[in-house]
């Protein structure tokens, strides 16, 4: 069976291109005023959070060049391809996200038992 190909006019992928565009700064102005306001605040605490807002950006760039994928998928195999691929990266991304983030936590509680927090 011959797989349709995604008939999608070029001014709606232009216009879909400049969508992803615009919410992509929207966050970038989010994490710069987030990242600002951690800086402000020591502490191991606040080390996580970073760590965590970094994992979030991360996550999110990840996620808009996913949608500029999907954007000049020309069939919905190739559709079904990019998400695959991205699930199996974010599915990667989240488990060793997780594994540094637990590395902390269990840092900072040692350092919060011998006093040093």
């Amino acid at each position: 069976m011959i797989e349709p190909k995604l008939e999608v006019p070029a001014e709606l992928r232009d216009l879909a291109e400049k969508t992803i565009d615009q919410a992509e700064q929207a966050f970038g102005l989010f994490f710069d005023a987030a990242s600002k306001s951690m800086t402000a605040m020591p502490g191991t605490g606040t080390e996580i959070s970073k760590q965590a807002l970094s994992f979030t950006e991360q996550n999110m760039k990840a996620a808009f060049e996913h949608a500029r994928k999907l954007v000049h998928a020309t069939d919905l195999q190739e559709a079904m391809r990019i998400q695959s691929e991205f699930l199996r990266s974010q599915f990667t991304n989240a488990g060793e996200h997780m594994r540094q983030i637990s590395g902390s936590v269990m840092s900072a509680t040692k350092d919060a038992a011998k006093g040093k927090f």
